[in-house]
């Protein structure tokens, strides 16, 4: 998302209680923030914030953090929430490469990638948020029945990320190439992106990616290192 400098953002965003401005405190200690037992959902770069505030507002029996590198995306997020108090809801500025500074292993019940960047340069494949050192961040703060849902209006980025879930052990489930004539429409939050490809007769690929119980050693994958957030 390409947005203009906004000055003093970052000092602007400690207004919004629903930002949290020294989110690693709350490393294994997300439950007590949000004073419940709920299951916790992470959308990693939230853009706008309409997917995850409706989320949030709708499913009011989980959790929602949104993350996003950028204190000008993030503020725009944040100030969606000026005229409606939604306790569930919590959102961070950080880099998505160092999940692990956030949150506890099995912490996370569910992760959302949604229009991720795609880096389509072949030399940029391992900053996809699908690439395989990310998919192992993720297996190592999702629980043991957590899982990830990914949708993009990109054909190359789906099918890559098909691939890397499938080689590094995720089971895949609810695979579509056009999310909006498909049953799992109903129900479906759009992104403002989501809506605007959409308009423009863009088909929208969706799946869910299980991480299924595995033993990860990140340390075998630590020259392949994430170059970047989302």
């Amino acid at each position: 998302m390409r947005l203009r400098n906004i000055p003093g953002a970052e000092e602007t965003l400690r207004q919004y209680p629903v930002f949290v401005a020294s989110p690693t405190l709350l490393k294994g200690k997300w439950r007590e923030h949000f004073g419940n037992d709920n299951p916790i959902h992470v959308e990693i770069g939230c853009g706008k914030g309409r997917f995850i505030t409706t989320l949030a507002a709708r499913h009011p029996e989980r959790n929602f953090i949104a993350i996003e590198l950028k204190a000008e995306v993030i503020l725009r997020s944040a100030q969606k929430t000026e005229m409606q108090t939604i306790p569930n809801l919590a959102m961070v500025q950080y880099n998505a490469a160092m999940l692990s500074d956030l949150f506890a292993e099995g912490e996370l019940a569910c992760i959302y990638l949604n229009f991720s960047d795609p880096w389509p340069k072949a030399r940029h494949y391992k900053r996809r948020l699908t690439y395989k050192t990310f998919l192992a961040l993720y297996r190592s703060v999702l629980a043991p029945d957590g899982h990830i849902e990914l949708k993009t209006d990109n054909e190359g980025l789906f099918e890559f990320s098909l691939n890397q879930f499938a080689n590094e052990g995720f089971q895949l489930h609810n695979i579509t190439f056009d999310l909006h004539r498909s049953a799992q429409a109903e129900g479906n939050v759009m992104t403002e992106y989501e809506q605007r490809f959409s308009e423009r007769g863009q088909r929208i690929y969706r799946t869910e990616a299980f991480a299924t119980p595995r033993q990860t050693d990140l340390s075998k994958t630590a020259a392949d290192s994430p170059e970047s957030g989302a």
